[in-house]
């Protein structure tokens, strides 16, 4: 028959039950020599031919021409095509482009039989579609390369032979004795060369132990301190150890010694004071911005000694600088500085009471990551200094965005958000980790607030509280608020001096309970007052007041505080009376530059106090 076509074979029920059906089709070989059919056998009615008896059988020839747009090819059958003809031709050459494209099965399971006792399979690669088809001459060498590091570290050449010995005794006096015999050659011979590769590689470890010592020490290593290491590492193989503990130890020499675990310097002798060396600065503006060692540019910049090249020396200064504090590793500042400024670096720990705030656990981590990125964000976009109080966004995912009541947040994914103001927010003050740092376990507490106003943001000194104070309960007494319970306790003569300083502060903050949830009124339904009056005699009310009293009236306050911070962190140490001329220096440029952020960092990182370093004192070098 010609196709396309189709015809019905009758069959009766009798003959035809419980029996299978076998046909055979082939090409006509004068008339079929250059064509394409498939065959479909269908049993039964098939669909869209009324009509047809179950008892029926129907066979559609179609014909099918690779270019050919009203063709139908179904891939449950062959395709019949002739030995060597033109139509086998442009068949294969069509599947072999689909080859080409798509490897064999897009899913492996279970390559590697991890439910057998042996095999002789440890690792099964299948990446010859991704590096034909994606990556370059380089990135297929780096896949190699990986692929090596992989047998390397594993030791699948040995690994291989121990299996293959292990599998031919389980072989003895069965049926497979014998069938392996012939890999074990195989194996043994790649083993030995892997062995071989080993012993090779052994000077290349040690020599890539230097440049990693200096790196670790942060400074290129002294020719005797190089010579140490490599002395050690013989020492050690004369004692009779393998390659692998002997560089473990020397390893470990790198890493006890004391050049890593501490920030060396070199002290003048014989002067008051010196300029730190290329490396110790670079050290120094690293662990500043960062918290860590210094990175590429960085290490490249102090080797040229270029970083205290006179005037170049300060243009590269700044230019490291002014790069680092754009970097994403900025970030860690924000941790590690400005978490510790405000209080909160340790908030992912926070406890409160299970059965007043049982949300809390699962908020705290997020609460914790929008103080480090907002501080992240003003410190890579160098925003103004005053914003720490005034700023009108935060950051938050879809968990915090419910909390702080923002529907429009729904993504899991952090952030930025506008118009905090206009929700009783913004800046530091209206942070949920600041708030609920400053708080009890199952109250707020305008005294632990306001004590954090007047000493962190402001820098006050206050008196300790005398022994023997009356302890607060930790439970508001039914139809008080948390600040009618302070203010009967403060009423305590011993206590009110200190109180009429930092109470009027936390007071203020009384809009938010103890999680740093905005509210209207207490548990017990009692209205929530906010208006107080400071010790100056202003009056102030909720967090938007004391907000513009402290941009108004304690500006210069709580930006000398943020610069005395700062500075203390950068240079390590508790400042003195000798830094007070510096900080002065910060102020007058912030006030010059609309209190940008980097303006205080470079008049950091320019002082004489960050580029110098102090004789060591006889006593204290003894």
């Amino acid at each position: 028959m010609r196709a396309p076509s189709r015809f019905t074979v009758r069959l009766p029920l009798k003959i035809a039950g419980g029996r299978e059906l076998v046909t055979t089709a082939v090409l006509h070989p004068k008339t079929g020599s250059e064509g394409s059919v498939q065959v479909d056998l269908v049993a039964g009615t098939p669909k869209l031919t009324p009509g047809l008896r179950p008892s029926e059988v129907k066979v559609t020839l179609s014909r099918v021409n690779i270019g050919a747009d009203e063709r139908v090819v179904s891939y449950r059958n062959p395709i019949l095509v002739a030995p060597k003809s033109q139509a086998r031709c442009r068949f294969e050459a069509a599947l072999n482009d689909h080859r080409r494209l798509f490897p064999a099965a897009l899913c492996y399971s279970q390559i590697v039989p991890v439910d057998e006792p042996l095999t002789l399979t440890l690792f099964y690669r299948e990446d010859d579609h991704l590096a034909r088809l994606m990556l370059d001459k380089s990135q297929r060498a780096r896949l190699d390369q990986l692929w090596d590091e992989l047998r390397c570290v594993s030791r699948e050449p040995f690994r291989m032979v121990d299996v293959l010995d292990s599998l031919l005794e389980t072989t003895i006096d069965h049926p497979q004795e014998g069938v392996f015999e012939g890999l074990e050659k195989t194996f043994k011979k790649r083993a030995a060369a892997f062995r071989q590769s080993l012993v090779k590689s052994e000077p290349v470890h040690l020599d890539a132990l230097i440049p990693l010592a200096a790196r670790a020490w942060r400074r290129p290593l002294a020719a005797a301190e190089e010579a140490d290491l490599r002395g050690l590492y013989r020492r050690l193989r004369t004692l009779g150890l393998p390659h692998e503990k002997a560089f473990r130890m020397t390893l470990a020499r790198v890493l006890v010694a004391s050049s890593f675990l501490y920030r060396l310097e070199e002290s003048p002798t014989g002067k008051t004071f010196a300029a730190v060396t290329d490396w110790e600065l670079a050290n120094r503006l690293s662990y500043f911005l960062w918290s860590s060692m210094p990175d590429a540019a960085l290490r490249r910049a102090a080797g040229a000694g270029s970083l205290t090249d006179g005037q170049g020396g300060v243009e590269e200064l700044l230019r490291q600088t002014r790069r680092m504090l754009g970097a994403d590793r900025v970030k860690r500042l924000a941790t590690e500085f400005a978490c510790q400024w405000i209080h909160v670096q340790d908030f992912s720990l926070e406890q409160k009471s299970g059965k007043h705030f049982p949300e809390f656990r699962g908020l705290r981590g997020d609460m914790h990551e929008e103080a480090i990125r907002f501080f992240a964000d003003l410190f890579q976009h160098d925003r103004s200094l005053l914003s720490l109080l005034d700023a009108d966004h935060t950051f938050v995912n879809d968990r915090l965005g419910r909390f702080y009541g923002i529907p429009s947040v729904k993504e899991k994914q952090w952030r930025r958000v506008d118009g905090m103001r206009q929700r009783g927010r913004g800046g530091i003050l209206g942070l949920a980790s600041t708030l609920a740092k400053q708080s009890g376990a199952s109250r707020t507490s305008p005294i632990l607030r306001g004590n954090w106003v007047s000493e962190v943001l402001l820098g006050e000194k206050l008196p300790r509280p005398p022994k023997n104070v009356p302890q607060l309960a930790d439970e508001v007494p039914k139809g008080l608020t948390e600040r009618q319970l302070i203010e009967r306790h403060s009423k305590d003569p011993a206590c009110a001096k200190c109180h009429s300083r930092i109470d009027p502060f936390g007071f203020a903050l009384e809009h938010f309970d103890a999680i740093g949830r905005h509210r209207q009124k207490s548990r017990d339904g009692v209205a929530i007052d906010t208006k107080t009056t400071l010790p100056d005699g202003t009056r102030i009310e909720g967090l938007a007041g004391l907000r513009d009293y402290l941009l108004e009236r304690r500006r210069d306050q709580f930006l000398r505080q943020f610069c005395r911070k700062l500075l203390g962190y950068a240079l390590g140490r508790e400042l003195q009376l000798s830094d007070r001329p510096l900080v002065d220096e910060m102020l007058r440029r912030l006030a010059e530059t609309g209190f940008r952020f980097s303006v205080a960092v470079e008049t950091i990182v320019l002082s004489r106090q960050f580029r110098m370093i102090r004789e060591t004192p006889a006593s204290a070098a003894r």
